[in-house]
């Protein structure tokens, strides 16, 4: 299998190490980005799925194209499958996630509030007696504090991001009607490909002369929840899951194996790997209506991204 693992280049100047990503910030104002095939869960690597980074990569392409008409973005160039040189720019430190439907596993997403209780939320009210999965009357934007030292994320309303001098009042109505823009055109898109986006998050950030523009990636399986359309309704009047691009295998079977924040991870077995390799291609080719084309290049694939990035070394 060809696994781009690790991507740290030398010559390449102001390193850092994500989860998933390696990023080198160039004297021109411009970042290096690349994903690398690492698959992410409990704050620790798990293993790497073959593909992974080069279809995130070049989905978010997708969507940045297709939605550039919308908000400006951080693309400048893609050197390689797994690479986006980027508009280095400042993160602005609020967490922008647009909701479509009454879903979601986390502390923070409105069906679990909805389910402890709670109508009141994120500067909205929802209305009683609504069902797990329901579509909202209209899509509503669930923003959170981003905590970047590894604390908890917490709901925000959007005068509490104003008082708090989080976004002033221009940048958040700017931020806002962009992200609702970006998901009723990404709704209608995925709506064409017999798919529902359900929600998704988004990133962004200012670049030097104050300007927001839309960061990281956009509507790709890992920021956003899709389901497929031609079961949902099936699914939602008997209660249960609607059917998605289910690509947690190696998560669940981490999970009923050990404690995967305490324990060593057991060895993952080469089947369960390539069966995840195989739903992101697939999810790729659907939210697209492209053919994945794997990028085999190379002796290895990351010869193949230091020979791409050869015109970025000092």
């Amino acid at each position: 299998m060809r696994i781009l693992s690790e991507a740290h280049f030398p010559e390449l100047p102001n390193y850092y190490r994500g989860k998933v990503r390696e990023n080198y910030d160039l004297p021109d104002g411009s970042r290096i980005i690349i994903s690398t095939d690492r698959l992410s869960a409990f704050d620790r690597i798990l293993t790497c799925i073959p593909y992974k980074g080069q279809v995130l990569t070049q989905t978010a392409r997708y969507w940045f194209e297709a939605t550039k008409d919308i908000c400006p973005n951080h693309v400048i160039a893609y050197p390689d499958p797994n690479v986006v040189i980027g508009k280095r720019l400042d993160i602005l430190p609020v967490e922008v996630v647009v909701r479509g439907y009454l879903a979601g596993t986390t502390g923070t997403s409105i069906l679990t509030l909805y389910k402890k209780g709670e109508r009141e939320m994120y500067g909205m009210r929802l209305p009683d007696g609504m069902r797990d999965n329901q579509r909202l009357p209209e899509p509503v934007i669930t923003p959170t504090s981003k905590e970047f030292d590894g604390g908890h994320d917490e709901p925000l309303t959007p005068d509490e991001i104003v008082s708090r001098g989080l976004l002033t009042a221009q940048q958040w109505a700017t931020l806002s009607r962009y992200a609702l823009a970006l998901f009723a055109r990404g709704q209608e898109m995925a709506a064409k490909r017999g798919l529902i986006l359900v929600d998704t998050k988004y990133e962004f950030g200012t670049d030097k002369d104050g300007n927001i523009i839309l960061a990281d990636e956009i509507h790709t399986p890992d920021s956003s929840r899709y389901w497929l359309a031609d079961s949902y309704q099936q699914s939602f009047e008997a209660g249960t899951r609607p059917a998605s691009f289910d690509k947690d295998f190696v998560r669940a079977w981490v999970a009923e194996r050990c404690d995967p924040y305490k324990d060593e991870i057991p060895e993952i077995p080469v089947e369960l790997v390539e069966q995840t390799s195989k739903v992101y291609i697939r999810a790729y080719e659907a939210i697209t209506a492209q053919s994945f084309v794997p990028d085999d290049g190379g002796e290895t694939p990351v010869a193949r991204v230091r020979s791409n990035l050869a015109r970025y070394f000092p």
